[in-house]
């Protein structure tokens, strides 16, 4: 029997971003209001319809950019200094996510030092960092002064799996890296640690599996005294992917 295209409906996709950075000690998302319908005025990932001439690497990168305006960086290595980790988190079919239309969309989770205030672009009213906690909140997120409501189509589920891949990939990778900037102290990489999992770890210990990784964390002799008291070895990131063994998340 010959293939016939039109016998199947036509569908769209998107690309939505899980933009993850650490602000005042606190893991916290990219969220913007959206300006139009559907779910307009809800808060919503960043993200956007692939465009015919582009692949969706191409797509979330150039979303990446007219959200945040990084650049994206290659997923196999760490960013450092104004890039942005950027890799594939999950597809999402749901036929009823978008009420617009049958609508696919390709998450992609990105992962960067701490970033200046959002600029709201395309259909976004505006845009802010907001706390990870404050945005899975059973009983919605809102900003003080507003009535608090979920995310809009499916994106707080697509952010709960952005963080869980997150808190799991820095246990056996060095991706935690890609939240600190180009040279850090293992003081500023343990608050990441903290702040993307949620817990207190022990200094010293922390300090003692870091360095005692082979390849994890390279010494570029300087030191650091912008976190206050006495200067802070400073490292960056070696260029180890996989650490061995493991950095294990505490039980909560």
């Amino acid at each position: 029997m010959p293939y016939d295209p039109s016998a199947f409906p036509p569908f769209a996709v998107t690309v939505d971003l899980v933009v993850l950075t650490v602000r005042r000690h606190s893991l916290c998302a990219l969220v913007v209001r959206r300006g139009e319908p559907p779910f307009q005025g809800r808060w919503a990932l960043p993200g956007g319809f692939v465009r015919a001439d582009e692949d969706l690497a191409a797509a979330a990168a150039r979303e990446l950019a007219e959200e945040t305006g990084l650049c994206a960086h290659d997923p196999a290595t760490p960013a450092q200094g104004n890039g942005a980790h950027l890799e594939q988190l999950a597809t999402y079919g749901d036929p009823k996510r978008d009420p617009r239309m049958r609508v696919v969309s390709v998450a992609h989770l990105v992962l960067a030092p701490d970033l200046p205030a959002p600029r709201a672009g395309g259909d976004a009213h505006s845009a802010r960092w907001a706390p990870v906690e404050a945005l899975l909140n059973q009983g919605g997120y809102g900003r003080e002064g507003e009535q608090a409501a979920p995310l809009a189509f499916d994106h707080a589920q697509i952010l709960a799996d952005g963080v869980e891949r997150a808190r799991s990939k820095i246990e056996y990778s060095s991706l935690a890296t890609a939240f600190c900037p180009a040279e850090f102290t293992v003081g500023e990489l343990r608050r990441v640690y903290e702040a993307v999992w949620g817990v207190a770890l022990d200094p010293r210990n922390f300090h003692r599996k870091v360095t005692g990784t082979v390849g994890f964390l390279v010494p570029t002799g300087g030191t650091t005294t912008r976190q206050g008291g006495r200067p802070a070895q400073l490292f960056r990131a070696g260029g180890a992917t996989l650490l061995n063994p493991p950095m294990l998340r505490p039980e909560v």
